[in-house]
């Protein structure tokens, strides 16, 4: 039940600002129902991995994407994807890629491996689409995603600190917080 709930919340992350960027009524349940379809898209795209993270706002129709990947043609390939979702007027393509480095490339797989093997997170690590996120760029980590309690949220945070990098920003949020976000938006 859990595995499952934590997969919807991932899935639903994508979608936590949608109630304060439509207005009341009915619109407003178009723009998430826009929004969820999106976060379906994203996280069927094939190419999106852990190391990458999406996020879309959607205002009337109109979508506006942020977020990070590692290389050029994922986001081309995600502005289309989503420009082809029904409800979608317009896409607003704010994605930066991610500049090359070795450096990042070792820590991101260091950080994931610690996170994924560590036995806390197996029932993460075993999901089609993993929840956490890591983020690097120029050294700099940020963990994003969906976990299922803060001793999850302060584990992951621990386990990345431990490989040199610069900084570590802990952005996970708990299924909690993603079901206070989504009811909050509907």
């Amino acid at each position: 039940m859990k595995k499952t709930l934590t997969a919807c919340a991932a899935g639903l992350l994508l979608t936590a600002g949608v109630a304060m960027a439509a207005p009341a009524g009915q619109g407003e349940r178009k723009d998430f129902q826009v929004a969820k379809d999106i976060a379906t898209t994203v996280q069927r795209y094939s190419q999106f991995t852990i190391f990458d993270d999406i996020s879309a706002y959607v205002k009337d129709g109109e979508v506006t994407l942020t977020g990070k990947v590692t290389m050029p043609f994922k986001r081309d390939d995600i502005e289309k994807r989503v420009a082809k979702v029904d409800g979608v007027r317009a896409v607003n393509d704010q994605i930066s890629v991610l500049p090359v480095s070795q450096f990042d490339d070792e820590l991101r797989y260091r950080i994931a491996r610690s996170i994924y093997n560590n036995s806390n997170f197996w029932n993460y690590a075993t999901m089609v689409n993993p929840p956490i996120h890591i983020v690097v760029e120029h050294g700099r980590v940020t963990l994003t995603g969906v976990v299922q309690s803060n001793v999850d949220r302060m584990l992951a945070r621990s386990l990345a600190t431990q490989f040199g990098a610069l900084s570590v920003t802990n952005a996970l949020k708990t299924d909690a917080e993603v079901a206070d976000d989504v009811a909050k938006s509907e």
